[in-house]
């Protein structure tokens, strides 16, 4: 094999190449007075293009379907015909200076819109008083995220989108409100006209949709829609937490509340809709009808497949509702809300718009509504947000004392029981119903039962849901911080990883208020734990049921810590501040209040006394006495 060696030559050679190139390169570059030329036919050339670009610019606004038809420069007449050949009688709007891409800004003291000329509806909705996560005013409707359409048969046999066509605007006054009207004309005195007024102060547009001289043009008999589609933008830290609250909800059939799915794509048929809410979490865009439409089909797609990817919209909302034309003229009267999704806003209009958020259903909506938000409004008038909290839970906690008096008095009572009912378990170890009924028996006498410490505890639990509901919607809560918590509607981050790096079902950063929450509910489990271990009567199979009780000292905690390390930091904030209150009356109530000797003796002494069962004591002792005869009668035949 040739041994390979340092070929100086070869690299002499490289070298001598790449001087001679540099050389050549050099000797070629242009002199200054080239330099100059050649920039300056650059400027024609680009000025020449500029120009082109205008123009063709200016063709293309002019005429609605100037590009479909390839009319370039022909005559006026020439683009009508061409117009009607498509759009029929309604070819005369696109022949009106107004027939361009173009739009109609309106401002309020809450709003500023933009009513597009194509199409005639609002193409940008900004909320004037409120930001984003990141500062930038929030926008339920720009850049085409919305598309709003009337698909309408005509007497000729054509089917026209109003998305389309281009409307005629004008705007004028009604004392202090202003009207926007964009109208379809087919000639000055016929058209399709969609007309808003709005308040200077109010979120709420009223909105309607009337025809003039269109009997004749419009096919009545055919079914005419109304198409109304919104991709949601996303305006919280957490796409994915804004998403668990983004959803579609509509009152029908009278006044039904119902919502379409939360986090998967939903379809449904309905009647009677007096309005949809496409709720963005904390803002909302809502159409109410002021006649129930007869039918409506709407549908949810979940746009977040991917939090990491999917970053810009949460989900995409679609209505089809039949719009009603008589005579081949429309007349149809709503409303429009684009604002805030807060209950003290929406409950100042009709049809029940505060239903569209989510307190809860039953018994917990009616808590929520009636005494947690007008308590906690009354709180946060005059205290921050986050002192508001703590003293709400501090409130419901004392309210809620008596539950947990109840409870630590059965289990008191029960390990007081305990040596006599293990006493009869010992004695009885080889007939379980006879073990059954003395210690039924023993606990009736004595006034204990292991139920009295399960009943109270049920009493908290609409509570506990209601304020599960509370916080993540409490409008009020939204951007209000709190020691390091910026947002109280939102997770409080300490620390986010680098980018990239992300721990499933945990999230990318680490939240400071559930970790407290967790330390506090582990303590207080394993405090509790221990009395209920400690009033259980020791029994076959006890020793698993130990083990499951001391695996849920660690289960709560965690999933505390990941479930909510992307929930509403008020919301932790809250468990911290409810369980470290729940610990401090579990020692009061232990250590100062109940006393084990006086519990004995009162036992001692209703043992003493006659007690007269009630009827399902009665009914579950007769059942188990003849189950005992039974299985005596039974024993006696197979000797």
């Amino acid at each position: 094999m040739e041994e390979k060696k340092f070929d100086l030559n070869s690299i002499i050679g490289f070298v001598l190449i790449f001087g001679i190139l540099l050389f050549m390169m050099w000797q070629n570059q242009p002199s200054p007075e080239e330099i100059a030329e050649q920039e300056k036919q650059a400027q024609i050339e680009a000025d020449k293009k500029a120009k082109a670009d205008e123009t063709a610019k200016a063709n293309d606004t002019k005429v609605t379907t100037a590009e479909d038809y390839a009319l370039g420069n022909a005559n006026d007449s020439l683009k009508i015909e061409a117009l009607k050949s498509k759009l029929g009688a309604f070819a005369y709007a696109s022949t009106l200076p107004s027939a361009s891409d173009s739009y109609t800004a309106v401002n309020t003291d809450v709003l500023d819109l933009k009513f597009s000329n194509k199409g005639g509806f609002v193409s940008e909705v900004i909320l004037k008083k409120f930001v984003d996560y990141d500062s930038v005013p929030i926008a339920l409707i720009q850049d085409g995220n919305e598309y709003f359409n009337i698909t309408f048969p005509t007497s000729d046999n054509r089917i026209l989108n109003t998305k389309d066509l281009y409307f005629q605007p004008s705007v004028t006054k009604n004392g202090s409100n202003t009207v926007v009207s964009m109208k379809l004309k087919v000639s000055e005195s016929k058209f399709l006209e969609y007309r808003y007024e709005l308040k200077p102060d109010e979120y709420m547009i009223d909105f309607s949709i009337r025809s003039e001289g269109l009997n004749s043009i419009v096919n009545s008999s055919q079914e005419i829609n109304l198409d109304w589609m919104l991709k949601t933008y996303r305006h919280d830290q957490s796409i994915t937490y804004e998403n668990r609250y983004t959803r579609l909800t509509y009152m029908h059939d009278g006044e039904k509340i119902d919502k379409l799915a939360q986090m998967s794509d939903d379809e449904e048929l309905i009647e009677d809709a007096r309005w949809l809410s496409y709720r963005q979490h904390f803002f909302s865009s809502i159409l109410v009808a002021e006649t129930p439409f007869k039918k409506a089909t709407i549908t949810s797609t979940d746009l977040v497949e991917d939090e990491d990817v999917d970053t810009i919209f949460t989900k995409s909302f679609a209505s089809k509702l039949p719009l009603a034309f008589s005579n081949g003229e429309a007349d149809n009267n709503f409303q429009l809300y684009f604002g805030p999704t807060d209950s003290k806003v929406l409950k100042q209009y009709d049809y029940d718009l505060e239903e569209s958020i989510p307190f809860g259903w039953g018994i917990f909506g009616w808590i929520n509504k009636h005494l947690f938000i007008p308590l906690f409004s009354f709180l946060s008038g005059f205290l921050p947000y986050g002192i508001a909290i703590i003293v709400m839970t501090i409130l419901i906690k004392l309210l809620m004392s008596f539950v947990q008096y109840k409870q630590f008095l059965s289990q008191a009572k029960m390990r007081v029981l305990k040596p006599e009912l293990d006493a009869i378990r010992e004695k009885y170890k080889d007939n379980k119903m006879k073990a059954q009924q003395e210690t039924m028996a023993l606990q009736n006498k004595a006034g204990a039962s292991p139920l009295a410490g399960c009943l109270p505890g049920l009493i908290q639990l609409p509570v506990f849901y209601a304020l599960f509901m509370f916080f993540p919607t409490a409008f009020a809560l939204r951007q209000k911080s709190f020691l390091w918590a910026d947002d109280l509607s939102s997770f409080d981050s300490i620390y986010d990883f680098p980018p990239g790096v992300s721990i499933p079902l945990y999230g990318d950063h680490v939240s400071l208020f559930p970790i407290l929450a967790a330390i506090a509910i582990f303590f207080y489990m394993k405090m509790t734990t221990g009395q209920q271990m400690a009033s259980q009567p020791t029994q076959e199979g006890m020793p698993d049921m130990g083990k499951m009780m001391k695996y849920m000292i660690y289960f709560s905690p965690i999933l505390m810590l990941v479930f909510f390390n992307q929930y509403a930091s008020g919301l932790s904030l809250y468990y911290f501040i409810s369980n470290l209150i729940s610990i401090g009356i579990m020692l009061v109530i232990k250590n100062y209040i109940l006393d084990e000797d006086k519990i004995h003796a009162q036992i001692q002494e209703n043992k003493k006394k006659p007690k007269k069962q009630n009827k399902f004591q009665k009914k579950m002792a007769d059942m188990m006495e003849q189950a005992e005869q039974q299985k005596q009668a039974q024993q006696r035949r197979k000797k």
